[in-house]
């Protein structure tokens, strides 16, 4: 059963910068393409990013150029590097292995002056 656990979120000020984390168990995890989701107050939980095995990556048209994603597959660890942060990042962020249902707990994202 794939197990995800998501880290590094907490409060910015518009502008600035976070970097979140997941690890993932219970999967080969080089050979899945993983995503990472979010989820606003009062909106649907929404896709962020993907990266499939071997590094491709796509992105929703309102983060590209400030978010990156990326994977350690020796880690067992998914990555967002989130800069020049807007208010509207707000949200709680989740990673996904494309394919399963399994979700982690979730990481809050606050961007606030």
């Amino acid at each position: 059963q794939v197990q995800l656990v998501e880290s590094g979120g907490g409060l910015v000020q518009p502008g600035g910068s976070l970097r979140l984390s997941c690890a993932a168990s219970g999967i080969i995890f080089s050979d899945y393409a993983l995503e990472w989701y979010r989820q606003a107050p009062g909106k649907q939980r929404e896709f962020v990013a993907r990266i499939f095995a071997r590094g491709v990556t796509s992105y929703i048209a309102s983060v590209k150029g400030r978010f990156t994603i990326s994977r350690d597959n020796a880690k067992n660890t998914l990555y967002l590097q989130m800069n020049s942060l807007k208010l509207e990042d707000t949200a709680v962020y989740y990673c996904r292995v494309f394919g399963f249902a399994s979700w982690g707990q979730g990481t809050q994202v606050t961007v606030s002056s």
